[in-house]
């Protein structure tokens, strides 16, 4: 069964999140890929998007079909933005959502300030784009696809990949395999 949630992810619900839990989000997200963390790094003082309590969606969109907010929107690998991922941690970001596995010093700074991993499903972007309700570009216009866009999602699925005591669905999935 799973979660519904709303966004902004509040502390009380993130520290309620364990790996393996299937969660339905709602509400706002701002993708990001790795052009905007680049960026963002170098904004991190006066970013043009509100970081603190924030979920970034490593995601760039395809152009929107007639009739639709946004084309596909599937997630990116994550494991590309670990480099930018502590700055955007400790500027307050509570919430990623990518596709695969991240790095041991990416999973410790992620339990350090108590911010939790959703793995989407790659390869489901069209999908995916059936949970978002609208997409603006709300920053660097120039990247295109690699803009940040404002989402409204609702009931958006994700798995909890890492959880802020540290547990990794990729590595607890293998040890499992393993013994069988």
């Amino acid at each position: 069964m799973e979660k519904k949630m709303t966004l902004p992810l509040t502390d009380k619900d993130i520290m309620s999140l364990k790996s393996g839990d299937k969660v339905l989000l709602t509400g706002v997200l701002y993708t990001a890929r790795d052009a905007a963390h680049k960026r963002l790094t170098v904004d991190i003082k006066k970013p043009p998007i509100p970081l603190k309590g924030q979920t970034l969606y490593y995601c760039g969109p395809t152009p929107a079909m007639p009739g639709r907010p946004i084309g596909s929107a599937g997630p990116t690998t994550s494991s590309r933005m670990d480099t930018f991922t502590g700055q955007l941690l400790k500027a307050g970001i509570k919430a990623m959502i990518g596709k695969g596995q991240r790095s041991k010093e990416t999973r410790e700074l992620m339990k350090k300030h108590k911010v939790v991993y959703f793995a989407a499903t790659g390869g489901a972007g069209a999908l995916l784009a059936k949970h978002i309700k609208s997409a603006k570009i709300a920053a660097y216009p120039d990247l295109g696809p690699e803009a940040i866009y404002e989402l409204k999602v609702v009931d958006f699925p994700v798995i909890v990949a890492n959880d802020v005591k540290g547990h990794d669905i990729f590595e607890e999935g293998v040890k499992k395999f393993k013994r069988k």
